[in-house]
C-alpha cells in the first residue's frame, strides 16, 4: 500500500508541478504531512540535502522522501513517478512538434500560454521560499542577512544586464559564498 500512495503522489506531483524543482516544493510537502512520512523538520532537512546534492532538486527530494518512507524501493519508486510525467509529456510533445512544425511555429496562442505560465512558476518559487522561512532555520540576524544578499545576487540579473552581474549571481557561486560564510560565521 505504501508503494501505491508514494506512486500516486510523486506521479500527482510530477504531472501538476510546473517550474521545476524549487516550485514544487510545496506540493512535496503537501503529500509528506497528509502521509505522515517524515516531520517538519525532516522535510526541512531533506530539503537542505536535495540543494546540496546534485540533480534537480524535486527529484532528489523525492528519492530522499520515498527512502524515508519505504527502503531503497520506495526511492526507486518515487524517483521513477515523479520523472513518468514529463517523460511521457516531452516524448508527446516532440512527437507532435516533429509532426506538426509548421502549425505549431509562431501560434499566438502557444506562446500565450507560455508567458501566462510564467506567472505561475512564480507563485509556486515564492510559496517554497515561503515554507523555507521557518524560525528554526533563520536563527540570527546574520542568517536573515545572507538571505538577503542571496536573494539580491539573484535578482540582479534581471535589473542589470552586463558580464559581472551574471557572474555575481551564478547560483553555484551563491552556493559557495553562502557555505563559506555559514562556516565561518557559525563555527
Amino acid at each position: 500500500m505504501i508503494y501505491l500512495q508514494l506512486f500516486l503522489s510523486f506521479f500527482k506531483i510530477g504531472l501538476f508541478g510546473f517550474g521545476g524543482g524549487l516550485a514544487i516544493l510545496s506540493l512535496i510537502e503537501m503529500e509528506v504531512e497528509s502521509n505522515g512520512w517524515m516531520s517538519q523538520q525532516e522535510f526541512v532537512d531533506i530539503v537542505a540535502v536535495s540543494q546540496v546534492t546534485p540533480g534537480p532538486i524535486g527529484i532528489n527530494c523525492a528519492t530522499y522522501v520515498g527512502y524515508t518512507a519505504a527502503g531503497f524501493w520506495g526511492s526507486v519508486l518515487s524517483t521513477f513517478a515523479i520523472v513518468l510525467p514529463s517523460l511521457i509529456i516531452m516524448l508527446s510533445i516532440c512527437k507532435a512538434y516533429f509532426w506538426l512544425t509548421k502549425r505549431f511555429h509562431g501560434n499566438p496562442y502557444f506562446e500565450q500560454t507560455l508567458r501566462m505560465l510564467r506567472f505561475t512558476v512564480i507563485g509556486l518559487v515564492a510559496s517554497a521560499a515561503l515554507i523555507l522561512i521557518k524560525p528554526t532555520n533563520f536563527i540570527d540576524t546574520v542568517s536573515w542577512i545572507i538571505f538577503a544578499l542571496v536573494a539580491f545576487f539573484t535578482v540582479l540579473p534581471n535589473l542589470v544586464k552586463n558580464k559581472a552581474t551574471d557572474i555575481l549571481s551564478h547560483p553555484i557561486l551563491l552556493i559557495i559564498l553562502s557555505g563559506i560564510a555559514g562556516y565561518f560565521i557559525y563555527r
